[in-house]
């Protein structure tokens, strides 16, 4: 794993920055969020060019081989822009779980493909009930004549439309296995599910009698579905962490300019006391992300409390913010037409993506217990 240097990063988080300010305005998102794929394949490709698509992809795939706090900083960037991209799913957990399973020969065939942005992968590893953990896994695996199928329902799967390959995880009679299937496989079908957040794609997995290649992991599976859990909740918190301090700045800078009853609302002793909570909740969550990224980078005694933290600290402070910016707006925000109505939908959407607050709040006691 490469480690840039504090200079480095910045310039990285400058260079996204100013990709994403023209690829990722307001108009891009509302115009891409209508879209059947749900992300800019034009845009795409410019983030694979720059190294972004393939960054946590090591440099003998192609990729750039960064750690855990680079890749916060680049989500923080992502959270601020309203990126609609296959990022988080191809990018972040796919890749992770494939480093994660150590096959080496299916990792030299996928790896390059996702770094390059030319293969877009994602991972169905929950059922309906979406609460990932082992009880959650709803797939089975059976070995027929020497081959594996598959069959039962993944739900909650990241831009699985837009996938090539899925890294599906099941029951078998030896435990859980993960398999890779082509999307377009006999047998796979898909249906989009509705999502409040009309940036984000989730996608219901139906397998019946699937023909699937059996991955030859290294370590259990679902150990390895949980390390890149881990690394995918660290990028989701850079996310909101970014996207909470766009919210704080784009409401300070209105209050600053609205004027009623001969003053900017700024200058009112309430509109004060609200902006300055939300100072607290963005730097906290800011503060709670970069930890979380380097407590994961070390590999440090207290990683799983720091990653459990950042995933409610900074999904609670980005739903607070996004919802006191359309408050401290007043009536225009809450039109469809104000943007800040689309960072509060991408706000709630993230706050169940993976696992709610209360969820997270639970796995920070029992790791601090442990």
């Amino acid at each position: 794993m490469n480690s840039f240097s504090a200079e480095e990063r910045l310039a990285l988080r400058e260079s996204v920055h100013r990709l994403l300010s023209k690829g990722s305005d307001e108009r891009a998102v509302r115009a891409t969020m209508d879209t059947p794929g749900g992300y800019d394949s034009k845009l795409w490709q410019e983030l694979a060019g720059m190294g972004v698509v393939g960054l946590i992809v090591d440099e003998a795939h192609g990729g750039a081989g960064v750690g855990p706090m680079e890749l916060e900083l680049v989500m923080e960037e992502v959270g601020a822009a309203l990126l609609c991209s296959p990022f988080l799913a191809s990018s972040v957990l796919a890749a992770a779980l494939l480093y994660g399973l150590a096959d080496e020969e299916l990792n030299d065939r996928l790896l390059p493909g996702i770094a390059e942005g030319s293969c877009i992968a994602t991972a169905a590893v929950t059922g309906r009930n979406g609460c990932w953990t082992p009880d959650g896994v709803t797939v089975s695996g059976q070995e027929v004549d020497g081959e594996w199928r598959l069959d039962g329902c993944a739900s909650f799967v990241v831009h699985g439309q837009s996938a090539d390959v899925l890294l599906v995880l099941a029951n078998t009679s030896q435990g859980f296995k993960c398999f890779v299937v082509e999307s377009g496989a006999a047998g796979v079908g898909m249906t989009a599910l509705p999502t409040f957040d009309h940036t984000l794609r989730l996608t219901e997995i139906t397998f019946e009698g699937v023909k699937a290649e059996h991955v030859a992991a290294q370590i259990p599976a679902w150990d390895a579905v949980a390390r890149a859990m881990d690394l995918t909740l660290v990028a989701l918190a850079g996310e909101q962490a970014g996207a909470a301090q766009r919210c704080l700045s784009s409401t300070v800078e209105y209050a600053k300019t609205r004027i009623q009853f001969g003053r900017a609302i700024g200058s009112f002793q309430a509109v004060k006391h609200m902006a300055a909570d939300l100072l607290l909740e963005t730097e906290s969550s800011i503060s709670a992300a970069r930890n979380a990224a380097a407590s994961l980078a070390e590999d440090a005694d207290g990683a799983a409390e720091a990653v459990s933290l950042a995933a409610f600290a900074c999904a609670d402070a980005f739903v607070a913010t996004a919802a006191t910016s359309i408050q401290m707006h007043g009536g225009i925000a809450f039109t469809w037409e104000h943007p800040a109505h689309l960072y509060l939908r991408r706000a709630r959407a993230d706050a169940q993506l993976f696992g709610s607050s209360s969820f997270h709040r639970e796995r920070f006691i029992q790791a601090l217990g442990a």
